[in-house]
């Protein structure tokens, strides 16, 4: 089974985000759940959007490279939302990487460090109408990326909402959710 490393979105290391990591070990992958803001949870996007900008992209992929360096080579790296940033980062550039899994989210290949590794699978979600992800040129880059890389995968999902694979928040969209991760586990299980 496949080991991955998991980043949070903009509300933290939320109740929903767990429960996606215990989706995902239930189906049998050992899930690390690594958290950017050092404990802190927020309470609205806003909240948390601002303390990343404070903190700076910089120092949350250092964060995020940090957790992944106390774990074995050979992960997936995972991230919802913000947690893209980390995950898509560490994926092009940290050796043995094994894929990643992208929610909600996905940087053009210069924000990500550069062009994707030949054969690194990887996988994209996201709502064809969010804001965030359809409206800001992730879909865009999610695109880009599928389209180049040899294992790429991108899965549209009708709707506007953002973060809607987090139980605990208002976006949140079961059915949409449900299938976000039965995707994800036969992406885990074709790496594992």
């Amino acid at each position: 089974m496949a080991e991955v490393l998991l980043f949070h979105h903009a509300y933290g290391l939320t109740d929903g985000v767990r429960a996606f990591a215990g989706r995902l070990r239930a189906a049998g992958h050992t899930v690390h759940l690594a958290d950017l803001y050092e404990g802190r949870v927020f309470d609205s996007l806003d909240g948390g959007a601002e303390y990343a900008a404070a903190t700076g992209f910089d120092t949350l992929t250092a964060r995020g490279a940090a957790a992944a360096d106390r774990l074995p080579a050979g992960l997936v790296l995972a991230g919802i939302s913000l947690g893209v940033v980390p995950a898509q980062r560490l994926a092009r550039s940290r050796p043995g990487a094994r894929g990643a899994l992208l929610l909600e989210a996905c940087l053009p290949g210069p924000a990500a460090g550069g062009p994707w590794p030949p054969g690194l699978p990887v996988q994209v979600h996201g709502m064809d109408r969010d804001p965030f992800f359809a409206g800001e040129g992730d879909l865009d880059a999610a695109r880009a990326l599928t389209g180049a890389a040899p294992h790429g995968e991108l899965f549209l999902y009708p709707g506007d909402r953002h973060l809607f694979t987090d139980s605990g928040l208002p976006g949140y969209d079961e059915a949409a959710a449900e299938l976000v991760c039965r995707r994800a586990v036969d992406f885990l299980d074709r790496l594992g």
